[in-house]
């Protein structure tokens, strides 16, 4: 039975989905701008259900952020610091490999790297830092440092983008996060992180990375001084490049989240906002294959129903997550993986525990094993 379309402007659209059809970018904008927010959320699970059945994915990981010291003044940032702040950290190398080892003992597949544009540390400490990780926990797949931190690195390195690359895969990283894209609108960066590469640097250096055999994912920052027109281009854009390349596995749309930054005057995203903008991933990237509801983000709660709005991923225990938190996020910075079992099963969704290439991953006891 076909659903009742409230909003008129989204039948045509529907039709396109229901025969496979890519949707263009006035047909996103279209959406942005509808209220009618179970009518996407039908789409969207319609295509989540033809591309992914009822199984929705988690993996146990472990994030590390080795600083947060940073030389961007970015307005949305409440993590980053400057280096002579009493609050700055920054581990050495022997604190990250003892973090890391914590997590390991709960048997994680991934260790999740990211942290500040440090105006120390070098190129051949992060590669240090990588080789270290892997000679200790070899079995654990390494996802290390956004686009935003490679080209920092090239740049203090005085080397080519995709040489700073080929280094940092040597040492050991296995595939990139989608950090730092933040939105490719060139008015809205010049704004909210004018310190950091544009959205024209981010998709090359993402295109180098892929074209290198480094898979990564990719993110969209929502919420703050974006418009529909903005989300709509940034959308088109990442599938652009993953119609050239392939290298995306996974989205993730990241809610602002204003406390503590220089932007703490915007409000926060509703979870009407979060669920609508899952639903439109969904149905524009067609040809990325993962949409993740982040729970840190969005909670807990609003994660488990948008895997009735297009997600097909709830992300994984993590373990002291920071950029977030610093700014305001209240939720839990540790799931255990019993609790992301029973979040998924009572939204309806079979669990399926991943690695990060999502193949699945069976336990016995404290030993894992991926099917491949």
């Amino acid at each position: 039975m076909r659903p009742l379309i409230e909003d008129s402007r989204l039948k045509p659209i529907f039709n396109k989905v229901e025969c496979g059809e890519r949707l263009s970018f006035e047909d996103c904008v279209v959406m942005y701008h509808s209220p009618d927010i179970l009518s996407l959320g039908y789409m969207a699970n319609l295509v989540r259900e033809r591309m992914h059945g009822n199984v929705t994915y988690f993996n146990v990981n472990r994030h590390i952020n080795p600083t947060d010291v940073c030389v961007a003044s970015c307005r949305l940032c409440a993590f980053g610091k400057k280096a002579k702040d009493p609050h700055s950290y920054t581990m050495s190398l022997e604190q990250v490999w003892e973090i890391a080892g914590k997590g390991y003992a709960e048997t994680v597949t991934e260790f999740h790297i990211v942290g500040g544009l440090h105006p120390e540390l070098t190129l051949d400490w992060y590669c240090e830092m990588i080789a270290g990780l892997k000679q200790r926990y070899p079995d654990v797949h390494l996802k290390a440092f956004t686009m935003v931190e490679v080209a920092y690195l090239a740049k203090r390195s005085r080397i080519s983008i995709r040489e700073t690359l080929e280094r940092l895969k040597d040492a050991g990283i296995d595939s990139m996060p989608g950090g730092g894209a933040e939105i490719f609108s060139e008015r809205v960066r010049r704004i909210i992180c004018d310190h950091k590469i544009d959205g024209d640097e981010w998709i090359e250096t993402a295109r180098t990375a892929h074209e290198i055999g480094l898979k990564s994912n990719c993110t969209m920052l929502y919420g703050h001084l974006d418009t529909a027109e903005d989300r709509a281009d940034h959308l088109v854009r990442l599938r652009a490049l993953q119609d050239d390349t392939s290298g995306f596995v996974t989205f993730i749309p990241l809610a602002f989240h204003p406390d503590h930054t220089a932007l703490s005057h915007l409000p926060k995203t509703t979870g009407f906002d979060d669920l609508k903008q899952i639903a439109i991933s969904r149905l524009v990237l067609d040809n990325i294959a993962h949409i993740k509801a982040y729970w840190i983000m969005m909670t807990p709660s609003v994660a488990q129903v948008a895997q009735r709005f297009g997600a097909n991923d709830i992300d994984g225990t993590v373990v002291e997550e920071k950029i977030y938190h610093d700014a305001g996020a209240t939720t839990t910075q540790h799931l255990r993986r019993q609790d992301l079992l029973r979040l998924i099963r009572e939204a309806g969704r079979e669990p399926v525990e991943r690695d990060t290439a999502y193949r699945p991953v069976t336990r016995t006891e404290s030993t894992f094993t991926v099917l491949v």
